[in-house]
């Protein structure tokens, strides 16, 4: 029997997020993202579809890289603006019972304390729905923000999330017991001070001597999702992720990545269906396959050339601008996001050019949509399942909300006719719904800083 197949929907609080330059088409209301009922609306659709939860991406700085500016992505809506979106998840929990939310955070420019109190809040206001997709960064303009010349080097960024995910670990597990807080009304004492404990930690980057400031939320720790497909960042995913995020145009080369990560998490003491794996996918769904792709001739009118090839620079560390375009890209040693390099390799070659990209580009991303009926989409999507041994989807955004109507009108029933989707949500928090369990397993690592070892 098939495994069931989870969807996350896969945006950002922003205008233009992966298919550059589709909030241009008339049916469109990505530019109403400052509108807390947009989201409100959003969210409430996504629970009525059944959908895990909703992925938010983000990122804190602009992209310059091509053509040497911001320009590009300024007149195109390429991730900018954008907002935060952590302010949006008690808004879309508040309309919802069963919907996750997994909220991308880059720990490089986060106060481990503070950043672990907003997360500890989230999951309390949420009643244990959120994620956190950790990041450490790739844009040189971020670091510029906050005071920095330049990006950290790519693998250096993993050296220092290591060291704060002890930290946060410490505070979300270590801090308090789960008995601590008593809330005895006839003694006037709230928690036991006997339970609680003050973290001390002095590494290479972070000195932190407190205590948690929140009690234990539903989770502790959020469902940890993490998107590195480079050699150091599937070590890092293979340590602490609990979800992995993986963009990929050939199936073995994702079951290659999957392999490799679920192999290095059981040497590290972890089980294997420990972590779980979704692939970035863009759908365009007709009734038949005529439709569908009639609604792709249409929407491919409306694509961004210029923003998406400002979002590719930014992401590959590579100046388009400066080749022609047969012109052979020299990648060298970029230190954006290394694993879209290796994949642009694998999927054009060494010798790619700016052509090759844009061919690839159709619909205003690197992410090559697919195309067809219901029932052409459902057999790709098994098809994805069984053979490359991912168990979800992210779901990026084309149109919306239509995109994301289509599917839950018509392709989820289509999944669950063939009982690989479910019918209803299980009860519990985002990691019981996942996992089966509320609290990070014994085999993970953040599980040695709690005050039992367990």
């Amino acid at each position: 029997m098939s495994r069931e197949i989870r969807f996350n929907a896969f945006d950002m609080n922003c205008v233009g997020h992966i298919q550059q330059g589709l909030w241009t088409h008339p049916r469109d209301q990505s530019t109403r993202h400052g509108e807390l009922q947009y989201w409100v609306d959003y969210a409430k659709r996504l629970e009525a579809g059944l959908f895990d939860g909703i992925f938010f991406a983000d990122v804190v700085g602009v992209y310059d890289v091509f053509g040497g500016n911001a320009d590009a992505a300024l007149r195109s809506a390429a991730q900018v603006p954008v907002n935060d979106p952590t302010l949006l998840i008690p808004a879309m929990a508040a309309v919802t019972k069963h919907l996750g939310f997994g909220v991308t955070s880059n720990l490089t420019y986060e106060q481990p304390f503070l950043f672990a109190r907003r997360m500890s809040t989230l999951d309390h206001l949420t009643g244990g729905r959120v994620g956190w997709n950790i990041v450490t960064g790739y844009l040189d303009s971020a670091a510029r923000a906050i005071g920095i010349d330049g990006q950290i080097a790519h693998d250096d960024r993993y050296d220092l999330a290591d060291e704060y995910m002890s930290l946060v670990y410490k505070l979300w597990e270590g801090s308090w017991d789960d008995d601590a807080v008593l809330v005895d009304r006839e003694r006037g004492i709230y928690a036991d001070p006997a339970k609680i404990r003050t973290i001390h930690h002095s590494g290479p980057q972070y000195k932190v001597d407190a205590m948690h400031l929140c009690a234990p939320s539903p989770q502790r720790t959020p469902v940890l999702y993490q998107a590195g497909s480079s050699s150091r960042g599937r070590k890092f995913a293979a340590t602490h992720a609990e979800c992995v995020f993986v963009n990929g145009q050939k199936k073995e080369g994702v079951k290659e990545i999957v392999s490799d990560i679920r192999a290095q998490a059981v040497q590290l003491g972890r089980r294997a269906d420990d972590v779980k794996v979704f692939l970035g996918a863009t759908l365009i769904i007709g009734r038949t396959e005529a439709e569908a792709q009639e609604k792709f001739a249409e929407y491919r009118k409306y694509v961004s050339t210029e923003g998406a090839l400002a979002h590719a620079a930014a992401s590959l560390g590579i100046d388009f601008a400066k080749y022609d375009i047969d012109e052979p890209i020299d990648t060298g040693k970029s230190q954006a996001i290394v694993s879209n390099v290796e994949a642009m390799t694998r999927a054009s070659g060494p010798q790619w050019t700016r052509r090759k990209l844009l061919e690839q580009m159709v619909l205003g991303s690197r992410q090559t949509p697919w195309v067809g009926s219901v029932d052409q989409i459902a057999e790709q999507l098994i098809g994805w399942s069984e053979e490359a041994d991912v168990d979800g989807f992210n779901l990026s955004r084309t149109v919306v909300p239509e995109c994301f109507d289509e599917v839950i009108e018509h392709l989820i029933p289509q999944l669950q006719e063939r009982g690989v989707y479910k019918a209803s949500y299980n009860d519990g928090c985002y990691r019981e719904k996942l996992f089966g369990h509320a609290r990070l397993p014994a085999s993970h690592p953040a599980a040695s800083y709690r005050s039992n070892g367990k």
